[in-house]
């Protein structure tokens, strides 16, 4: 897929972009919060995202996970960044998340330039959009932003959290129940065009899927050899599979193709393709380039934006973390 830039970017693309602000109106964050209290804010993130991508190009989507999960739990306030004994953090969904250190290292720079102004749920924020530009996908998108820290982090709340066997009518209540509906859920499935899943999460649909000694015919019969051969039963389980064979490291619209192919690595993510409700959204995303792929890029911005005002703390509420590991 095309990656559009400032230079080239359609007309019509701005206009559309333009838009996405107006998703924020009445959240209580706005585009340009930091506008005066610290300008640099985000060239400051983006430096930080950009380093560690250098040196390793796994980082995009660990940290557009790392948002996810914060977000569905108690609300986009980085609580999922606080450490210590029985914190989200240490929940099993939130075992395998990546990309601590760069908030920490975003978060040092801001307290040196700006002490006590910018929040930890402001930087994943950032981070997360700054991620998938990295990955490929389109021009920055306008963050809305003003969200402060939470003061609560239980391991117990990421009960909610959608997980790879979730079915299709449980997938759509757990978004619905943060604000979100059935095309936000499709579109931000759509993350998964980039990034890997451990073994353990899958490998129950290629040997002996719901106890039948054979693997979920949803996958396709010449995938099969694949997967297995990636995750040998009885094997590894932490070992990674990419979840967009052939373009793991490419934020595009082929996910959208291996669901109709029968290759979506988790059982979540191939249910959109086989439920009537989430399939029609499935198909408005496919192609290859043109506009349909840029559909899928404006969709996904349009998504962020409304996942990351879930349940956001502003004003008074919450606090400004010095470090984003900790409660002040």
């Amino acid at each position: 897929m095309e990656c559009f830039t400032h230079n080239k970017t359609p007309l019509f693309f701005l206009v559309l972009l333009a838009t996405l602000t107006n998703v924020a109106l009445g959240q209580g964050t706005r585009v340009g919060f930091y506008r005066t209290s610290c300008p640099r804010v985000e060239a400051i993130v983006q430096s930080a995202v950009d380093a560690a991508n250098r040196a390793n190009p796994g980082v995009p989507p660990g940290l557009v996970r790392m948002f996810f999960h914060d977000c569905f739990v108690n609300g986009c306030d980085a609580s999922i960044l606080i450490t210590g004994p029985g914190s989200e953090r240490t929940a099993p969904p939130n075992s395998l998340l990546r990309g601590f250190e760069i908030i920490d290292a975003a978060k040092t720079e801001l307290e040196r330039v700006c002490p006590g102004v910018v929040s930890c749920a402001d930087i994943l924020a950032i981070a997360a959009r700054d991620s998938v530009l990295l990955a490929g996908g389109i021009a920055r998108w306008p963050v809305p932003l003003g969200r402060r820290d939470g003061l609560v982090s239980r391991a117990a709340d990421t009960a909610n959290l959608p997980a790879f066997n979730d079915a299709v009518n449980v997938q759509i209540r757990k978004f619905s129940e943060k604000g979100l509906n059935t095309q936000d859920l499709v579109t931000l499935s759509g993350a998964h065009t980039i990034g890997t899943a451990a073994c353990a999460l899958f490998s129950y649909r290629l040997y002996n899927f719901n106890n039948t000694n054979g693997p979920d015919p949803s996958i396709d019969t010449t995938f099969l050899p694949t997967l297995r051969n990636l995750c040998p039963n009885g094997g590894d389980g932490t070992r990674r599979v990419a979840l967009d064979t052939g373009s793991e490291n490419r934020f595009d619209n082929s996910y959208f193709s291996n669901l109709r192919n029968r290759r979506g690595v988790l059982e979540s993510d191939q249910l959109l393709w086989s439920d009537p409700t989430t399939q029609r959204l499935v198909q408005r995303f496919l192609g290859v380039r043109g506009l349909l792929g840029l559909t899928f890029n404006v969709e996904f911005a349009r998504s962020m934006v409304r996942m990351g005002n879930i349940e956001v703390k502003t004003g008074t509420q919450g606090e400004i973390r010095r470090v984003c590991s900790a409660i002040n």
